[in-house]
């Protein structure tokens, strides 16, 4: 086929508008299972709307947030998964809002890919639409970019935005944390989304291929094994603020792991003792450490190792604490306490059991 000077059109410079229609088209029943008060309306504008009076504010404080996931994105690509990265999406930007002990409200995403694929497309937003509802925030709009030549075949990134309220007064981290406050450890639900490239190396190093049997969980492979989504702590920690007003801080245990997420909720004048004996480390991280040569404190400083979240609390108050947030589903352990600051933000007593 012969062309005109201009006779080019956008698909065949390889992007399609049409699918790119009919991503949106699918999605859309997806999109209002978020809905919440606040957010009832149909994407597709040019602009998100939400209504912080219909949520129940009269004098809110906005909280954002934004992440991605990282090389996770690799595993889930290499193994052809695509369902469950957008809880991950969601998960790292809601989390970071709960800790300041807000609420999210609303959430917005960015998908690029060299060449669209609607199927995948849905599945990606499946995933962070079931985020949403986990999180019961709405998800309210994002955007979808065909880019070819900047993204390989197959290939695509994604970036996640939230925005949460607090009414003024409420924010985390209080201004009363003190010595004897005790540190209370939420489980995670297993990597979450950080320390991923050097995962992926472990794996290389392994031997292993994504659709191998997991050598630490039964009945899955190994990439749906790494794949396991984040887990969103929001509604258990809102529960939790709520009923008991005991919570006087919170970190999100990510990139940088105990030593670099804990301190930056606690005053210069205190420091955190980690009791590592009480830690329950799963199975994914021992594999890791062992296959891998990795260092103990190479592996707190990348992973959570089994504890996606900390609360600090009043000793007088952790038992109520703790019991609220495992009704609502957490696997919570007292893992240490705050004491008077020395020469690390993070001091560690016994030694963690990889």
């Amino acid at each position: 086929m012969t062309h005109g000077k201009n006779g080019l059109t956008y698909a065949e410079a390889g992007v399609s508008i049409d699918a790119g229609n009919a991503m949106v088209e699918k999605i859309k029943p997806l999109v209002r299972a978020t809905r919440r008060p606040g957010a009832d309306g149909e994407i597709g504008g040019f602009g998100g709307l939400f209504d912080l009076k219909a949520a129940g504010f009269t004098d809110p404080v906005l909280v954002a947030a934004n992440d991605g996931v990282g090389t996770k994105l690799m595993v889930a690509i290499a193994s052809g998964k695509h369902d469950t990265i957008g809880i991950d999406l969601v998960a790292m930007c809601v989390n970071d809002i709960v800790v300041q002990g807000a609420e999210p409200l609303f959430f917005l995403d960015y998908f690029a890919t060299g060449k669209l694929d609607p199927e995948q497309g849905v599945a990606i937003v499946s995933g962070i639409a079931e985020g949403c509802r986990m999180a019961g925030c709405a998800l309210i709009g994002g955007e979808t970019a065909e880019m070819p030549g900047v993204y390989r075949p197959g290939d695509y990134d994604l970036g996640g935005f939230a925005v949460g309220a607090a009414e003024r007064g409420t924010l985390l981290p209080t201004d009363d944390v003190t010595e004897g406050d005790v540190l209370l450890g939420l489980a995670s639900s297993g990597l979450h989304s950080n320390g991923f490239s050097l995962v992926r190396r472990i794996v290389e190093l392994s031997g292993l291929a994504w659709d191998a049997p997991a050598p630490f969980a039964d009945g899955v492979t190994l990439a749906e094994a790494l794949l396991e989504p984040t887990r969103i702590y929001v509604k258990s920690i809102l529960k939790a603020t709520r009923e008991t007003h005991g919570i006087k801080a919170l970190a999100h245990i990510t990139g940088g792991g105990f030593p670099d997420n804990i301190p930056r909720v606690l005053p210069e004048a205190y420091s955190a003792e980690l009791d590592l004996d009480a830690i329950d480390v799963p199975p994914v991280f021992s594999w890791l450490a062992t296959t891998g040569g990795v260092a103990a404190e190479e592996m707190m400083r990348t992973f959570n190792c089994g504890i996606g979240m900390i609360a600090v609390v009043a000793a007088g108050q952790a038992a109520q604490v703790a019991a609220v947030l495992q009704e609502a589903g957490e696997t919570v352990t007292p893992i240490g306490r705050i004491v008077p600051r020395r020469d690390a933000g993070v001091i560690y007593r016994g030694a963690i059991r990889l």
